[in-house]
């Protein structure tokens, strides 16, 4: 007898006031506006699971790419609708609101977009052409900044400071420099989770991890299911950031005196020309990890191994929230267009968003892009 069709493997990430769902040919993101309403983005893309980007390491690279510009988009066009809610509102934002997502720039944003994002086979193409592409490659820099820039910094400083001795390609420098790595990203974390705004996004965070697990379970995709479920998902990017960071250790101690020596006569030279030996290894990092994460995630969610999951599990409880019903309606309806997407292909879709004037009246629609009652803001 045939086998029955595989699943489609669905990733997906938190944005504001919303949830972005990805399957292997289809994208949909859903936002949750003032007023109750839905307001919906979706589309049928190609497939990205062919050719190279099937290959064991290269499909890491491509996926990591994909994630940074789907996930671009989707935090711009949830920023959009967060916006205009907010010049909307009949009253003022209080000052107990926090700054503001605006106030974290490009860092707060990146780092978001990477530590709530779920890793799927996503689709290869861009839905928003070289624009999004160059946005993308913006948060990527960004990405690399914060994580293998700064890091590194402040290993150096505590070198000269507290007169270590330490050669800058030794593998106590690089032991210490990935530690810091784990430091100073949990200790932004921890920060902006203070934000209200960045502690909604972790709670659609947590409706985005139920609601994957949900539809994995092979359960009815319904509030009530998704409630019971763990906000905590082995597949999730605040544990694929952890494991690159200590991956990056075991890497770095390895090759790092095998790279070409550097004595410059300047502490601050032989770090920013190792910064540069190091950063041809990024790809490799991410391609492992990719890999690792893949291997644990599907061999390691119970009995003794699952301790290997333990460190991004606790990390994960800073960027994960309990989320309310509320919350789980939207992630529940984005997976719910993308499954419709994945299904149906470009078949009566078009480029343009649609709004629901409730999570009742998406359920009750004959297709995904029938015409219904518009919503109170449009």
């Amino acid at each position: 007898m045939p086998s029955a069709p595989s699943r489609p493997y669905i990733g997906g990430q938190a944005v504001l006031e919303g949830v972005m769902m990805r399957a292997p040919s289809s994208f949909a993101v859903v936002v949750r506006r003032r007023d109750g309403s839905l307001r919906i983005r979706e589309r049928a893309m190609r497939d990205g699971r062919r050719g190279a980007a099937r290959w064991p390491l290269l499909r890491g690279i491509t996926t990591l790419v994909e994630s940074l510009r789907l996930g671009g988009e989707a935090l711009r066009f949830s920023a959009e609708h967060f916006e205009q809610d907010l010049e909307a509102g009949d009253t003022p934002r209080p000052a107990s609101a926090g700054p503001g997502v605006g106030v974290l720039g490009a860092l707060g944003l990146a780092l978001v977009a990477q530590v709530t994002r779920a890793d799927g086979e996503g689709p290869s193409g861009g839905p928003s052409g070289s624009k999004s592409g160059g946005r993308s490659w913006v948060m990527l820099a960004v990405a690399i900044a914060f994580f293998v820039a700064l890091p590194q910094a402040v290993a150096a400083t505590l070198n000269r400071v507290l007169h270590l001795g330490l050669e800058v390609q030794s593998a106590p420098f690089q032991a210490m420099t990935g530690a810091l790595k784990l430091a100073v990203v949990i200790g932004y974390l921890v920060a902006i989770r203070r934000i209200p705004e960045i502690r909604r996004v972790f709670q659609y965070h947590g409706a985005e991890h139920k609601t994957i697990s949900t539809y994995e379970a092979g359960e009815t995709l319904l509030v009530e299911n998704a409630r019971r479920k763990t906000t905590l998902h082995p597949r999730c990017g605040t544990t694929f950031l952890v494991m690159v960071a200590i991956v990056s250790i075991l890497v770095f101690m390895a090759v790092g005196a095998m790279l070409p020596r550097i004595h410059t006569g300047s502490a601050v030279l032989d770090n920013a020309v190792f910064f540069l030996e190091k950063l041809p290894f990024l790809p490799v990092l991410v391609a492992i990890t990719f890999e690792l994460q893949r291997v644990f995630s599907r061999y390691c969610t119970t009995g003794p191994l699952r301790l290997l999951l333990v460190p991004g599990f606790l990390v994960q409880k800073i960027t994960t929230a309990a989320p309310d019903d509320a919350q789980l309606e939207v992630a529940l309806a984005s997976l719910r267009v993308t499954l419709f997407r994945e299904e149906h292909g470009a078949a009566g879709a078009t480029e343009d968003d649609v709004s629901f004037p409730s999570y009742e009246a998406l359920l009750a629609a004959p297709r995904l892009r029938a015409e219904t009652a518009p919503a109170r803001a449009a």
